[in-house]
């Protein structure tokens, strides 16, 4: 994990959490590190993970570029941006061979914070690429000429584990599981890892799996702790020492449009957010 103090207190995850250093700042930028936000379940706090952490990278002087890969739009609108009136989405970028990535790319109001924008036309695009030539690399191949610019892509999939879950995957090097502290979101996390498992051999012999991040967690609940060592019980250390607690600062940021490091820098949700930005770079 990280180069730290291990003697620190002991965290939710039953382990001393390491003091996680401030990152030195970039000469340059890039190559990339891409990271598939995944889950099939819905409402784990995927999308604000992915819009949290890459904030918090930002914040921390790195290159950033989020990828909206889920037809809802989510990630979009939790930066503010109307993807329902842009003329090109990420939708374009699969589909149309006249557009690049960076016809895509628009700016957010965090420097360093790009966006490849979605809307719900993606979900015809996953219809569509069914009957592509190499179809699960569709997004790969898109992605390859913005990879030297960024020093973490994200991409934001929808709670599914079909096609444009699959290209998620196939285009990254790293996935990253947010896993709510509730009994049934544990269940179903072996279907993912077979899954990732399935990609490795098959498409992509470079994924790797980047963490599982415990989110809405409340210390609260007898429950709660019992999921997360369940958790830490079956995937060690590839558990995130940080752990997301509940708030309602969350919702609101969303609603806001702004990632929770602006709405409300000084919350435990935007310190949390900022550790694991921590925990990441050292890993």
């Amino acid at each position: 994990m990280a180069n730290g103090d291990t003697r620190s207190n002991v965290g939710p995850t039953g382990r001393p959490t390491p003091d996680f250093p401030v990152p030195a700042p970039l000469d340059h930028h890039g190559p990339a590190r891409v990271i598939a936000m995944v889950n099939q379940k819905g409402g784990v706090g995927k999308t604000t993970s992915t819009v949290s952490l890459g904030a918090a990278l930002a914040g921390y002087g790195r290159k950033v570029l989020l990828v909206d890969f889920d037809p809802q739009g989510a990630l979009s609108v939790a930066l503010g941006v109307p993807a329902h009136d842009l003329d090109r989405t990420v939708y374009n970028l699969l589909m149309d061979e006249g557009c690049s990535a960076e016809d895509v790319i628009v700016s957010t109001s965090v420097p360093g914070l790009d966006l490849m924008p979605s809307n719900i036309d993606l979900s015809a695009a996953e219809v569509a690429l069914v009957n592509e030539v190499a179809r699960e690399h569709a997004l790969a191949r898109r992605l390859a000429g913005v990879i030297d610019r960024y020093d973490y892509i994200f991409i934001d999939c929808q709670p599914s584990l079909g096609l444009l879950t699959i290209n998620a995957l196939t285009a990254a090097n790293g996935v990253l599981i947010p896993l709510e502290c509730e009994y049934f979101a544990l269940r179903g996390v072996k279907l993912l890892t077979d899954t990732v498992t399935k990609v490795q051999g098959r498409l992509n012999p470079n994924l790797e799996l980047t963490g599982v991040l415990a989110t809405m967690y409340d210390a609260r609940t007898l429950h709660t702790r019992e999921v997360l060592e369940r958790v830490v019980d079956a995937f060690g250390d590839q558990v995130f020492h940080t752990v997301i607690s509940r708030t309602i600062k969350f919702p609101d940021a969303t609603v806001a449009g702004e990632p929770i490091t602006v709405f409300a820098p000084t919350s435990p949700g935007a310190d949390a957010y900022r550790q694991l930005a921590r925990e990441l770079i050292a890993k």
